[in-house]
């Protein structure tokens, strides 16, 4: 079964790095070329670059809109549907979207960004799903090691690269781990 990755980050790439949109690019098209799905917020910049890297490597990617319907993504939230083989409209506006998609995913790639990336980069961390973190792409990204290292509860699983397929693929890496352990705990049955 192929892994779901969101990629989280920035509407607007203006407050990123230089290198941060051909990186979201990169990272997209390293997705698809490791057979995994891309999830996104179906927004622009930051996710809308990483489904245009997914669609040129010939992959899929999975959009969840925070409108009702088709009319209301491009008209009222002035959406892209460009690089999508599915879009969800969900309704729920952004927050709602961003919790949606994050639990949609199987691990979330976090590339600058800003209140909204850490946002799902919350909801992400408190439900212990894998992150990998773009260092170097400016905004969210670049302070999210410093937010982690505050209190909290359960496990980091965090990963931090500065290289677009570096990250990817240890996220996979991380992605495999997890579900192996969740696989063999689930096995486990106590006698009585």
């Amino acid at each position: 079964m192929a892994f779901k990755i969101a990629v989280s980050g920035a509407a607007q790439v203006s407050h990123c790095t230089k290198n941060a949109a051909k990186a979201a690019k990169e990272v997209g098209k390293e997705i698809a070329r490791q057979k995994c799905i891309l999830v996104t917020g179906a927004t622009t910049g930051i996710p809308d670059l990483a489904a245009k890297g997914t669609k040129e490597a010939g992959g899929f990617s999975i959009g969840f809109s925070p409108a009702a319907s088709e009319a209301a993504h491009l008209k009222t939230y002035k959406l892209p549907v460009d690089f999508y083989d599915i879009l969800v409209y969900t309704g729920f506006n952004y927050s709602g979207r961003n919790l949606l998609m994050t639990n949609a995913a199987d691990g979330v790639i976090i590339i600058c960004g800003r209140m909204g990336t850490l946002n799902e980069f919350t909801i992400a961390f408190e439900d212990q799903k894998p992150i990998g973190v773009l260092e170097g792409s400016g905004g969210t990204a670049d302070k999210i090691r410093i937010i982690a290292t505050g209190p909290f509860r359960g496990v980091r699983k965090i990963i931090y690269e500065r290289d677009p397929k570096k990250l990817v693929k240890k996220l996979i890496a991380l992605i495999k781990k997890e579900k192996k352990k969740h696989r063999t705990r689930g096995r486990r049955v106590k006698k009585p």
